[in-house]
């Protein structure tokens, strides 16, 4: 028999005890964490280069860094951001104090992805200590010796009450789903969001997906193209492409296409050499079995330059294809891997046809100098987040809310948006007792002219 509901009446009970909501105490895990982080800086790039061959630097771009920032913000912020907020009170209730007050939901449900597994496990954790709650992480099944480092880290910080980590395959996550808990975060595939918030409707617990879906990239013809070029290689083969706001697919004005195409081959030689696996700056597949289904993406497509691999390594080539139908695997899925499928378009129609067979974008990214094209797309399309001129770097703005939309997931975190993800805003009003204006009791007769003068005077 399981001990998971065992797990989560601790949780609860300690939650109840109100030791979660001391901030001294707080801010005492999160030191201790922060310490930890740094004492175990080298293990985590060696952690992440066994689970899939990710070069360091960009575990400290990409995780470590983010991680640290993250952290270092919420021990500065975390007293000023618990207090209850005083706002403004309504002047029909006069005389009144208004507050917002900050409560933690409870108990805590996290469940990492494999692409980014140490940030995208360590962060939310920290929003969500940060916040008051306890939480029971689930790294992904997919990266053992992140995942296991992950567990050591937590189980070495905090009690088991407190936050704990959970490892397993899907029958550990259907089995944390089928419980009921007061959040829920995930961040993965579409497919699984919907399982997630599926669950999360039997007992109407409120979740943040962090999804994914086709990141579009928009190019035209007033941008310089190596600069463009250099951009995209760095935004799209990072972590061997396997980030859900890589920019999925290229949309590129006529005129440009094939220049474009050549300064995107000559960049990728230049930056990972003429045998790409042996380079120390491009991670691998994950496992076996995502190379395969990359693999079949390219089945039938015209290869402008890559396509190579090694399934002994689970390693992909930076590859780029030609004009993909619309409704092919490579353009039905989000590809997450290093894959760039190239569109052309000579009129912003165009562009509406190819970005509307699709759901809204997690992402979504514009290389122009043109102010009104950009702001013509910016408001014809609906997608989570972007970058004009780059890709990626609206995710390393903590003071940007990050998150999707429609199919690419609700809700959004990062910085104190991450705070305010894991707590509840409640309202409160103190009314004073020395002064009861008479209006709004009965007997109602005759007060209808003066309570229609007060409403349109206050509005």
């Amino acid at each position: 028999m399981s001990n998971i509901p065992k797990i989560i009446k601790k949780q609860r009970k300690y939650f109840n005890s109100h030791a979660t909501r001391d901030v001294d105490f707080l801010r005492g895990r999160l030191n201790a964490l922060r310490s930890e982080l740094i004492l175990q800086e080298q293990a985590i790039y060696e952690a992440l280069e066994n689970d899939f061959n990710k070069p360091p630097f960009e575990t400290y771009l990409s995780e470590f860094g983010i991680v640290m920032s993250e952290i270092d913000l919420f021990l500065k912020k975390i007293k000023s951001w618990t207090k209850p907020k005083r706002v403004l009170p309504a002047l029909l209730s006069f005389p009144t104090s208004d507050f917002i007050y900050k409560d933690p939901y409870g108990t805590v449900l996290i469940i990492a992805p494999w692409n980014y597994p140490f940030q995208l496990a360590i962060a939310p954790l920290i929003a969500a200590i940060a916040a008051g709650n306890t939480v029971v992480l689930k790294p992904s099944e997919l990266t053992p010796n992140t995942s296991q480092l992950v567990h050591d880290m937590v189980s070495k910080i905090f009690a088991p009450e407190h936050a704990m980590v959970i490892q397993g395959g899907i029958p550990i996550a259907t089995e944390l789903l089928s419980q009921r808990w007061d959040y829920i975060f995930f961040t993965g595939s579409v497919p699984v969001g919907k399982i997630v918030a599926k669950a999360a409707a039997e007992h109407l617990t409120p979740v943040t997906l962090e999804l994914g879906g086709k990141s579009p990239c928009i190019v035209d013809d007033t941008v310089p193209i190596n600069l463009v070029a250099k951009r995209l290689v760095w935004g799209k083969f990072l972590n061997a492409g396997q980030t859900c706001i890589a920019p999925d697919y290229l949309i590129v004005h006529s005129k440009i296409k094939y220049d474009l195409i050549e300064a995107l081959k000559k960049r990728i030689i230049s930056v990972y050499g003429a045998n790409p696996e042996s380079s120390p700056d491009l991670a691998h597949i994950v496992n076996s079995k995502n190379l395969d289904r990359l693999k079949h993406y390219l089945e039938g497509e015209t290869i402008l330059h890559g396509g190579g691999s090694n399934a002994q390594s689970n390693f992909l080539e930076p590859t780029l294809i030609d004009e993909p139908e619309l409704d092919s695997a490579v353009m039905s899925d989000e590809i997450f891997g290093p894959i760039l499928p190239i569109l052309a378009y000579d009129d912003i129609e165009d562009i509406k046809v190819i970005v509307n067979q699709y759901e809204k974008p997690l992402s979504f990214y514009i290389f122009s100098n043109n102010k009104s094209f950009r702001k013509q797309l910016l408001k014809f399309f609906s997608f989570g987040g972007g970058v004009i001129n780059d890709t990626l770097i609206h995710f390393g703005n903590k003071k940007l809310p990050f998150g999707g939309v429609g199919h690419s997931g609700m809700g959004a975190y990062h910085g104190k948006h991450g705070f305010d993800t894991f707590i509840h805003k409640k309202g409160i009003v103190k009314k004073g007792n020395w002064l009861d204006i008479p209006i709004r009791y009965a007997p109602y007769k005759g007060k209808m002219p003066l309570l229609k003068r007060l409403f349109k005077l206050l509005s």
